[in-house]
């Protein structure tokens, strides 16, 4: 009788995954690096606003949350365009001008009627959006150049209506946009309902349209984009016009708050504007970022100047020094974050 030995298989590792295998950690590491970028800021914000709340008794008052709200509300309406147009890539430095030239417009034409108080900033800011979207979509020019342009020639605008700041144009209490401006609906001011109906639209046209589609699919590589059949230059054109827009409306918004329109407000806020996106997580180079992340990052901004207030001793330029802290530790992280994923 013979006897047969069957001899197991013999398994050789030779350092590769197999099929059945899940690189675990490195999956978990991605979410969580995915986590801190996108709610980082929120984090931030929460143990910021607690160390304030315990620390002056005033900071967590009605009064002072409904203040910063409403003066929040005019930055978060620009940084939600800002959020668009960075997302696909590109930057825009003309708000700040477009926000003082939206005031103005805004002011000069109450004396016509709500609805031309309303609609010609709209009107022409959103033609300033258009005109630096054509340039950068078609003419290719560089979106730091053809916002910069528009930044001086929105202000000289400006200045040119109100013969170089000596006019003040007032907005008449008891109108409808003074109404609308300063107002309060459920203890906090219109201006912050508006804020936070555009800010739900405008997630909702990010993540659940078409056109949202295609504004992360230009930030995140053009040319395969333009090979998906994506829009590459309308959908340029689209957001650089909204921003435009939206800039218009923060400006008329505040001048309807502060029922005049002011000449010497959007100075340096399309600096603050583009910090609150990129400290809300939106990638400088854009292909990643989030409506919620700006709103955010636009809050964590003014409770860190009301904090500076509240403390008295500081002077308000520390504000500027800690926010430019903040955007400085923000991009390096989102730069090791993009590099550990890549490597992943």
């Amino acid at each position: 009788m013979t006897v047969t030995k069957t001899q197991a298989p013999v398994s050789v590792d030779d350092g590769k995954p197999t099929a059945g295998d899940e690189p675990v950690g490195s999956a978990r590491s991605e979410r969580l690096s995915a986590q801190v970028q996108q709610h980082g800021a929120l984090a931030v914000l929460v143990i910021v606003s607690l160390v304030a709340t315990f620390s002056f008794d005033s900071f967590a008052t009605g009064d002072n949350v409904s203040n910063m709200a409403t003066s929040s509300a005019f930055l978060a309406i620009v940084a939600l365009g800002m959020t668009f147009v960075i997302i696909t890539g590109g930057i825009d430095l003309s708000v700040g001008s477009l926000f003082a030239l939206g005031g103005v417009l805004a002011a000069w034409g109450s004396r016509h009627g709500t609805l031309v108080a309303l609609l010609l900033p709209l009107v022409v800011c959103g033609a300033v959006g258009v005109v630096n979207g054509l340039l950068v979509a078609r003419s290719r020019l560089a979106p730091f150049i053809v916002t910069l342009a528009a930044m001086l020639g929105a202000r000289g605008l400006m200045l040119a209506i109100t013969d170089e700041g000596a006019n003040t144009y007032l907005i008449g209490k008891g109108s409808f946009l003074a109404e609308l401006g300063q107002g309060k609906t459920l203890g906090l001011g219109n201006p912050v309902w508006i804020m936070l109906a555009l800010f739900v639209a405008g997630a909702v046209v990010l993540r659940r349209t078409r056109f949202g589609q295609h504004v992360y699919a230009v930030g995140g590589n053009e040319d395969a984009a333009a090979l998906m059949g994506a829009p590459v230059a309308r959908t340029k054109i689209l957001v650089y016009t909204l921003s435009g827009v939206l800039a218009g409306l923060a400006g008329a918004l505040n001048a309807a708050w502060l029922a005049s329109g002011v000449t010497i407000l959007g100075n340096g806020m399309e600096l603050e504007a583009i910090s609150a996106v990129v400290i809300g997580g939106t990638l400088l180079t854009g292909g990643l970022g989030y409506v919620s992340g700006s709103l955010v990052g636009v809050l964590l901004l003014k409770v860190i100047q009301n904090v500076i207030n509240q403390i008295g001793s500081l002077d308000s330029s520390y504000q500027q020094v800690v926010s430019g802290a903040f955007l400085a530790v923000v991009v390096v992280a989102q730069t090791w974050l993009g590099r550990r994923r890549q490597l992943m």
